[in-house]
């Protein structure tokens, strides 16, 4: 080991991810994509098998203090569930492995797995294994995910060309409010303990925290309507972090229009009573698991009154590189300001 000491801070999680893995070999050539996409693409014959794991830690993503046990299965079913979607396949299988201390009953582990249950039973996955452990330091779940998606359906997120229309699903920056909305009223509770949390009129964006959905709906809707993403990723860290990431894997600039953003009503009036820009948000805030993907212009006619889906900008050649237009129709330089795992 070298006697050089670099902060993690310093590189961050993408940037760590990348330092690990910069020497990976393939050995097998069954491997078609392996790290830097949602999911892992392997050929298991006449479709692609997706792989995809993703870990909660107790203090790090989640806080017992307003995380009921059944919800926090739930939303670790989903958060791996999403990225199956991303890469525009089904999820078939997951498997579940649990670190807990003593501090946790039978009955506490076993609410944890009525939520993962529940998000099998809806979504149609199978759970076929894992493992448990002991631990000192809280709570971990870390799931994996298995899919499957037909060899010329799969969208990683290197296929963007320039021009192609930048579409995000449902609305974003609900599940960051909400999360403040639950940490102000743990302050007042850790002070005040009589107190009654102040939680009403706010279901919608503590739903949006506490139990997400994954976008399998979009997935079969765009099916239906004979649209195939040409590039898509899953909006876990926050729209400004995904588009860059679909930028630099599909190595082209992106235009994203701030008025385009797509924010309820309740996650924009509740952002003002933190004096949060609503947008800021949506771009920086993440855990909203909705999908951000590019469309070939000549699809714009099919998905241009749907609802469910915004378009929001549209790529750019690399040397433009990466900005949004705000309000007052000038051109900021994108930067993602999302969550860094290793600063202390």
């Amino acid at each position: 080991m070298s006697d050089n000491r670099t902060e993690l801070d310093q590189l961050g999680e993408f940037g760590l991810i990348d330092k690990l893995t910069e020497n990976t070999a393939k050995f097998h050539d069954s491997t078609i994509i392996g790290i830097g996409d949602d999911a892992a693409v392997i050929d298991v014959g006449n479709k692609y098998q997706l792989v995809t794991t993703d870990m909660l830690v107790e203090g790090i993503h989640f806080d017992l203090m307003y995380v009921p046990l059944m919800h926090l299965g739930y939303k670790a079913a989903i958060v791996n569930f999403s990225d199956i979607y991303a890469m525009n396949g089904d999820v078939t299988q997951i498997t579940v492995s649990i670190a807990v201390s003593n501090r946790f009953s039978v009955e506490a582990v076993e609410e944890i797995y009525k939520g993962i249950h529940k998000a099998c039973e809806l979504y149609k996955v199978d759970l076929v294994g894992g493992d448990t452990t002991s631990s000192t330091s809280g709570l971990i779940i870390s799931i994996t995910a298995i899919g499957e998606v037909e060899k010329d359906q799969v969208v990683l997120r290197s296929g963007g060309k320039e021009n192609q229309l930048l579409v995000v699903t449902g609305d974003l920056g609900g599940a960051y409010v909400g999360l403040q909305v639950l940490e102000r009223e743990k302050e007042v509770y850790s002070s005040n303990p009589e107190m009654q949390p102040m939680l009403d009129g706010k279901d919608y964006i503590l739903e949006r925290q506490l139990k997400p959905e994954a976008r399998k709906d979009v997935i079969h809707f765009l099916k239906e309507l004979g649209v195939k993403p040409t590039s898509m990723i899953d909006i876990s860290d926050g729209l400004a972090s995904e588009a860059l990431h679909l930028a630099k894997h599909s190595d082209l600039g992106v235009i994203i229009y701030d008025e385009k953003i797509p924010v309820d009503q309740e996650t924009y009036d509740t952002a003002r009573e933190f004096n949060l820009e609503a947008s800021m948000c949506a771009l920086n805030g993440g855990e909203d698991y909705e999908l951000l993907f590019s469309i070939d212009q000549a699809d714009f006619d099919k998905i241009r009154d749907n609802k469910h889906m915004t378009i929001v900008g549209h790529y750019v050649d690399k040397a433009s590189g990466c900005h949004i237009v705000d309000r007052g129709g000038n051109l900021v330089s994108l930067t993602a300001q999302g969550w860094n795992h290793f600063q202390g």
